[in-house]
C-alpha cells in the first residue's frame, strides 16, 4: 500500500477512472450488440437512432482514451457497411 499522499491520491483517481472506463465499454458493447440484433432481425425502425447514439459515445470514448481511434473508426466502418447492404 502506499505511503505518500499523493501516491494515495493516485490510487483513489486510477479507480475513478477504471470505473468509468469500464461503464463507457460496457455502454458500447451493449449498443453494438443491439444495432447487431436489429441486423439480424432486419429492423431498420431504430436503426439510425442507435447507430449515431454508438458513432457518438465511440468518438468520445475514443478522445477519452478508452478506445484507440482506429479501433473506434473501424467498428463504425464495419457497421455502417452492414446498414447499407441491409437497406439496399
Amino acid at each position: 500500500m502506499a505511503n505518500i499522499k499523493s501516491a494515495k491520491k493516485r490510487i483513489v483517481q486510477t479507480l475513478k477512472r477504471t470505473e468509468i472506463n469500464k461503464f463507457r465499454k460496457s455502454k458500447i458493447r451493449s449498443v453494438i450488440k443491439s444495432i447487431n440484433n436489429s441486423l439480424s432481425k432486419k429492423k431498420k425502425d431504430d436503426l439510425k437512432k442507435k447507430f449515431l447514439d454508438l458513432e457518438i459515445n465511440l468518438a468520445r470514448a475514443a478522445s477519452k482514451g478508452v478506445f484507440k481511434k482506429k479501433t473506434a473508426s473501424r467498428i463504425i466502418s464495419r457497421l455502417s457497411q452492414k446498414i447499407k447492404v441491409l437497406k439496399t
